[in-house]
């Protein structure tokens, strides 16, 4: 919890004059909410760095106190915190962005998932990350969506799916354990429900450069590839696709999702490079979803997602 309002004032010190004296003691902000807004303010814009020496120094707060309330703000994801220091959290960014910049994010990735769609035949999904749950901004799919119960703006557990893990692995592992220290849900028998088992879950998922698979932990008998859609600052999305489970399959189609969520992230961040040419599939790879099977599903099979 933040501190009160009625906290006791700190001063600093001005530097002595050329006579000898000193200037009057400046009076610092005595309310938490002054203290945020400085540390805020601090900040130049949503790709700004800074160490925690540098927010003292723009602040003018007592490094103590701006270390203090900048683990509260991490916590309250105002800021985040990551190796190369502190940064804009999810919640200062989202304002004065409208739809918190998710129209932005939807827009650019909606003519990338009809293409997957349209080359695999498989469900098509775009997700930000909302504390420990993916929220669904877009799902393309055709008639295999509709057996599928997640929709746009719906909600899943993140540590399920291929999608909320990818975006997942690229948050500091503190992050991860204040999201799920009070325990990880399960969908299925199948879904990861100890913290130490995501965790190297999650370094797997790193060391493929963000490349996630899910089998079964959202919804039985369904698979899932995801890859995160990436800022200069880390995660801010993720794409996936979903089907029917099919031994091999999800490596085959792997490299699309992850062309996919690579070219989001260019469009988005057009200093992250530019766009890929497209990757085309197979024809072995782009039977993933065979007609017997999808039309199984389409009869009336449905799953538990939210």
């Amino acid at each position: 919890m933040l501190e009160s309002g009625n906290a006791a004032v700190e001063y600093a010190s001005a530097p002595e004059s050329r006579n000898g004296s000193s200037e009057p003691q400046r009076e610092l902000p005595a309310s938490m909410v002054e203290r945020m807004t400085l540390i805020l303010d601090a900040f130049d814009g949503a790709s700004s760095r800074l160490t925690l020496e540098e927010v003292a120094c723009r602040t003018g707060l007592p490094r103590s106190t701006v270390h203090r309330i900048l683990d509260q703000m991490v916590r309250l994801e105002w800021v985040d915190h990551a190796s190369f220091g502190y940064c804009l959290g999810r919640r200062a960014t989202s304002l004065g962005a409208g739809d918190s910049g998710h129209g932005r994010i939807r827009e650019a990735a909606a003519p990338v998932l009809h293409e997957l769609h349209l080359q695999t035949g498989m469900v098509a999904h775009l997700a930000i990350l909302d504390r420990g749950e993916i929220v669904y901004l877009d799902k393309v799919g055709g008639q295999l969506a509709a057996t599928l119960t997640s929709r746009v703006g719906g909600r899943v557990a993140a540590h399920a799916t291929a999608c909320g893990k990818a975006i997942l692995a690229g948050l500091q592992p503190e992050h991860i354990d204040a999201l799920y220290g009070a325990g990880l849900p399960r969908r299925t028998d199948r879904t990861i429900s100890d913290l130490a088992v995501l965790h190297r879950e999650l370094g797997r998922i790193r060391q493929r450069h963000g490349l996630a698979y899910e089998t079964g932990e959202a919804m039985a008998g369904m698979a899932c590839v995801g890859a995160p859609v990436r800022s200069p600052q880390g995660p801010v999305a993720g794409i996936s696709l979903c089907g029917p489970a099919r031994p091999g399959h999800l490596d085959r189609i792997a490299p699309l999702v992850a062309d996919a969520a690579r070219d989001v992230s260019r469009m988005l961040h057009p200093e992250l490079g530019a766009p890929r040419r497209a990757r085309r599939l197979t024809e072995d790879s782009a039977s993933f979803v065979l007609p017997d099977t999808a039309e199984q599903f389409v009869a009336g099979r449905t799953g538990a997602w939210a």
